[in-house]
């Protein structure tokens, strides 16, 4: 389990700062006047935001999500639908601590931990391993990207 839990953080870490940085890429609120402003927005915020939000997701967001799903399984049914309602209440009760963010994080994380867990696959050590490449690829990518836009600007 602990490994399909750090893929969900690997996964969910990326995927969230791409989020945030569309929905607001220009956090200091400089007036965003072109389109080519707002690509260049979003590619400077989206390295800023998963370098101070992966950390959190991959130990907080592990953590949390340990104890909710062991918590769900206590109330174990004959389906597994109460169990997954449960577990996806106290993702979202944990993600409570930094609203809307943390909950819009902690919402991720649960869909993507059970959409890995629907595979029916026995995710390795090794697979949690090669799924820690995500997000530093995604913050080189970025800053290449901030690098070639200062070329062409």
């Amino acid at each position: 389990m602990l490994p399909r839990k750090i893929m969900s953080a690997c996964i969910s870490g990326p995927i969230f700062a791409i989020i945030l940085a569309l929905v607001n890429p220009n956090p200091f609120e400089e007036p965003i006047t072109s389109l080519w402003d707002y690509a260049s927005s979003i590619t400077l915020a989206t390295p800023a935001y998963l370098l101070y939000s992966f950390p959190v997701i991959l130990i907080y967001g592990v953590i949390t999500s340990v104890i909710s799903d062991k918590l769900a399984s206590m109330v174990r049914s004959a389906t597994n639908r109460y169990e997954t309602v449960l577990s996806c209440v106290l993702h979202l009760l944990f993600g409570l601590v930094l609203l809307p963010y943390s909950l819009g994080a902690a919402l991720l994380f649960f869909l993507i931990d059970r959409r890995l867990q629907a595979q029916n696959r026995t995710f390795k050590p090794i697979h949690a391993l090669k799924s820690l490449i995500l997000p530093p690829a995604l913050y080189t990518f970025c800053l290449g990207l901030v690098y070639i836009q200062g070329v062409l600007a």
